[in-house]
């Protein structure tokens, strides 16, 4: 049996929708629920939504948020959908506030909406490695796992990419325990 997972909603261009008669992207309602019945996943999750914000326009007290909700579950994993322009912004939070828990931050790059995203991909990725991944926070983005520290969108490619060139790619098979931030 799979353990339950939470997972948390925050927005990004995950659930963004086109606005045809503004020619904007806007925040509607969540596609989660719809992309899991699509996916056929026959996991535990509970999904529940704080909020849908783009991430540029998330502030400190939304991270707090994140981190007090992440703190209070039970599920010992969890995931979360996010902008994936700051992202790593609120890894950090989290790797600084919560102990003992698998979180797995993912995002896309083309809304669910589109039907071309690669967000259906990166949601079925988070799920799976936050099952088989030691306590700590981490990144997946198009196949790879990241250590939130070890991590940045390079925004000419519109890939995530490790920092340090000597870094290696995590794998479900690490067994270490990931790096927390020095205080």
């Amino acid at each position: 049996m799979s353990p339950r997972i939470r997972l948390f909603v925050t927005g990004g261009t995950f659930d963004k929708e086109y606005d045809e008669i503004h020619g904007t992207l806007e925040f509607r309602e969540t596609h989660l629920p719809d992309m899991l019945a699509m996916a056929r996943s026959r996991l535990d999750v509970q999904v529940h939504m704080l909020m849908m914000v783009d991430s540029l326009e998330m502030t400190e007290v939304d991270r707090d948020m994140i981190a007090n909700n992440c703190l209070e579950v039970a599920e010992p994993h969890v995931v979360i959908t996010h902008g994936t322009d700051t992202m790593v912004d609120t890894a950090r939070v989290l790797a600084q506030r919560v102990e003992g828990k698998t979180i797995v931050l993912t995002g896309a790059m083309i809304p669910i909406a589109f039907g071309s995203s690669d967000g259906l991909f990166n949601l079925g990725g988070a799920l799976a490695v936050v099952q088989v991944l030691p306590p700590g926070v981490y990144i997946t983005m198009n196949g790879r796992i990241f250590d939130w520290d070890d991590v940045r969108k390079n925004r000419e490619t519109g890939m995530f990419e490790a920092l340090r060139e000597s870094a290696r790619v995590r794998t479900p098979s690490d067994t270490s325990a990931s790096r927390r931030p020095s205080s």
